[in-house]
C-alpha cells in the first residue's frame, strides 16, 4: 500500500512540476494561449488589463496633459544597441540615460519592442485600437519609475512602476529610415534566442511628429505575467513604414529555436483588447477638433491653431475679466 501511495504522490508531483514549467511557456494562440493566461498568470484576469479600445467619444479631455518630451533619445552614444528575438517579439535594449518628461514621475528607458499581424494588406496587428480600428503594427517603448523603485524588476510589479509609449504603425509606400535601423537586421535574429549588435541611432526617428496629442490610461503589461503597473500613453498620430518593411516583420522571424525541426513563424503577436471596466481614458486634446500641426525646424517647432483653439483662448480671457 505504501508503494502505491508513493507512486501516486510522485505522479502528481511530476504533473505539478510540468504545470509550473508550462506556465512560463505561454503563447498567443497555441498551448497556454490568451484565453488561458489568467489560469496560469492571475494578473492576466485583473480588472485593469491592456490593451484596450479607445472610444474617443468617451475620453475625458485633460488640459493639464502636456506634450511628451523624450530626453536623451538622440544621445545614443557609441555603443551598439542589442536586438533580440525572445520568441514572442523583437526587442531592443535602450541605454539608461534615455528617459521621458511630461509624466507624473521620472521614467528611464529600458527597451522597445513590436507587435504585428500576419496578413499583408490587412490592418490587423496593433494591440490598442481606436474607435474599433486597429493598425498594421504597434511599437512599445518601455520605461520604469526611477523616483520610486530601484530597478525594472521591482518596478514592473508595482503601481505606477512602468510607463509605456505606444506608437500605432500603418503601411504606406515610402521606406521609413528610422524603422529601417531595426528592420534591416531582422535576418540576423530569425530564430528565438538569437541576438545581434546593431549601430545605435536616434530613437526620436521612431516617434510620430506630434507628441502633444495622445490618450492616457492606467493598465497592464500586454503579455504574461500581465502586471497592472503601466501608465500608458497612446499617440494619436500614426507612423508609417513601407509595405515591404511590414512584410519583413511578418515573414522573417520565427518563434521557435533554430535547432527545432519544424520552425514556427513569429506572427500575430498581439493581445486582443480587454474590458475597460470603468477606467477613465484621458485625452490631451479634444478629439474631432482640427488637429494641430507641428512642423520640425531644427530644435524648434511651429504650431498651427485651429478655430477651436481660438475659441478656448477667448473663453479663458472672458473668464479672467
Amino acid at each position: 500500500m505504501d508503494l502505491v501511495w508513493i507512486t501516486v504522490a510522485f505522479f502528481f508531483f511530476c504533473k505539478c512540476l510540468e504545470c509550473l514549467g508550462t506556465a512560463k511557456e505561454w503563447t498567443y494562440a497555441g498551448a497556454v494561449g490568451q484565453t488561458e493566461w489568467a489560469e496560469f498568470f492571475p494578473d492576466c484576469g485583473g480588472s485593469s488589463q491592456s490593451p484596450i479600445n479607445v472610444d474617443t467619444s468617451q475620453t475625458l479631455y485633460d488640459p493639464m496633459l502636456i506634450p511628451v518630451q523624450p530626453l536623451g533619445y538622440n544621445h545614443y552614444g557609441n555603443r551598439p544597441f542589442t536586438l533580440y528575438n525572445n520568441g514572442h517579439t523583437v526587442q531592443m535594449t535602450l541605454p539608461h540615460w534615455m528617459s521621458v518628461a511630461g509624466l507624473p514621475w521620472h521614467y528611464s528607458a529600458v527597451q522597445l519592442h513590436l507587435h504585428w499581424g500576419s496578413e499583408v494588406g490587412v490592418a490587423t496587428g496593433s494591440e490598442h485600437t481606436i474607435n474599433g480600428h486597429s493598425t498594421a503594427a504597434e511599437l512599445h517603448i518601455v520605461h520604469y519609475n526611477t523616483e520610486i523603485y530601484a530597478n525594472m524588476s521591482e518596478a514592473k510589479t508595482q503601481e505606477n512602476g512602468l510607463a509605456v509609449l505606444a506608437i500605432l504603425i500603418e503601411a504606406g509606400e515610402e521606406i521609413n529610415q528610422g524603422y529601417g535601423s531595426i528592420l534591416n537586421y531582422l535576418g540576423h535574429i530569425r530564430y528565438a534566442g538569437q541576438k545581434v549588435a546593431i549601430p545605435a541611432f536616434d530613437i526620436n526617428l521612431l516617434l510620430p511628429d506630434n507628441l502633444s496629442q495622445y490618450f492616457r490610461y492606467n493598465g497592464s503589461l500586454t503579455t504574461p505575467p500581465c502586471h497592472q503597473s503601466v501608465l500608458w500613453t497612446i499617440f494619436n498620430e500614426r507612423v508609417k513604414i513601407s509595405h515591404s518593411q511590414l512584410m519583413k516583420i511578418q515573414t522573417v522571424l520565427y518563434s521557435s529555436k533554430e535547432e527545432e525541426a519544424e520552425p514556427m513563424a513569429l506572427q500575430d503577436n498581439y493581445r486582443t483588447t480587454q474590458p475597460l471596466n470603468h477606467r477613465t481614458v484621458l485625452s490631451s486634446f479634444i478629439p474631432g477638433r482640427r488637429e494641430r500641426k507641428r512642423i520640425k525646424e531644427g530644435r524648434g517647432e511651429i504650431t498651427e491653431l485651429g478655430v477651436g483653439d481660438y475659441v478656448a483662448v477667448l473663453f479663458v480671457y472672458m473668464m479672467a475679466d
